[in-house]
């Protein structure tokens, strides 16, 4: 099977976040292409030049992003606004599993899987008749991938179809380049303690191109103390890109961990913050 073309540049992207003074024709000759094809399908993927891409993940940049966000959030919180990202809101609607059903375990819940493509490669996704319960990025151990979805889920029947999945994943990553391009909103059904999901909800409040420290959500969430605990609930995350966790870094501008990768967490908030500066130009 081909590799996906996120997977493809995935080496070049690491190379230019180790150094981003690296120019066009080293980083293609580290990728083993010519400049020319190299250029074009590393801008063909994330929509501007790996010069640009390189520019917009470099730390101090991120530090000025994440100042204007914290700026942004502390302004919503003093209006009385749910958060500034009401439009995401829009496109992206939440339930909670009761405590009643997180005691059932999934009993009675038909769960439908599948892995499909992404830009960020290959993923994996679980929905149920209340919507989205499941989307994680696949790191290539499918069948323990599958089995850790359904021990989320023990009780519930669960029922494989690609083609369903690769239709939602579709549904799912064109909000990240038009909310236009699906006026139907996505529902996610979700399952946490209280505290998980106050943190998930706050994480939907940041819009795409802005950014957030494990600080920033402590206070959304009323626990100005907590930015440890919020750092686990972020790591708990089980509705990849859907529940932003990406947007989330370091108060000193560096990306961190991420459950899939530092990589493709750079790569996500690189193409976001492309897509941004495309839009807003």
């Amino acid at each position: 099977m081909n590799s996906s073309p996120y997977e493809q540049i995935a080496v070049a992207i690491d190379k230019i976040c180790a150094d981003p003074t690296l120019s066009l024709g080293q980083l293609a000759a580290l990728s083993g292409q010519s400049e020319s094809h190299f250029q074009r399908q590393f801008s063909r993927w994330v929509g501007v030049s790996p010069k640009r891409f390189a520019q917009l993940v470099q730390r101090q940049r991120l530090q000025s992003v994440l100042r204007e966000s914290h700026d942004m959030l502390t302004l919503s919180l003093e209006a009385g606004l749910s958060g500034p990202g009401r439009l995401h809101d829009l496109v992206v609607t939440c339930d909670a599993v009761t405590p009643a059903q997180l005691r059932n375990a999934g009993e009675g819940v038909e769960l439908v899987y599948g892995f499909g493509h992404t830009p960020f490669g290959q993923a994996l996704i679980g929905m149920t008749s209340r919507g989205i319960c499941y989307l994680v990025f696949s790191q290539g151990m499918a069948e323990a991938e599958v089995r850790t979805l359904k021990q989320a889920w023990p009780l519930a029947h669960c029922v494989e179809d690609s083609l369903a999945a690769q239709k939602m994943l579709d549904r799912a990553f064109a909000l990240g380049v038009s909310a236009t391009q699906s006026p139907v909103p996505l529902h996610l059904y979700l399952r946490g303690s209280n505290f998980q999901l106050k943190v998930w909800q706050a994480l939907l409040n940041i819009p795409a191109g802005q950014l957030a420290t494990y600080a920033d959500i402590a206070v959304l969430v009323d626990s100005p103390r907590a930015a440890r605990a919020v750092g686990t609930a972020v790591g708990a995350n089980h509705i990849g890109f859907l529940i932003p966790c990406h947007r989330v870094i370091r108060a000193t501008g560096v990306i961190g961990d991420y459950r899939w990768g530092s990589t493709r967490k750079t790569a996500l908030i690189g193409w976001e913050a492309a897509l941004g500066g495309q839009s807003a130009g």
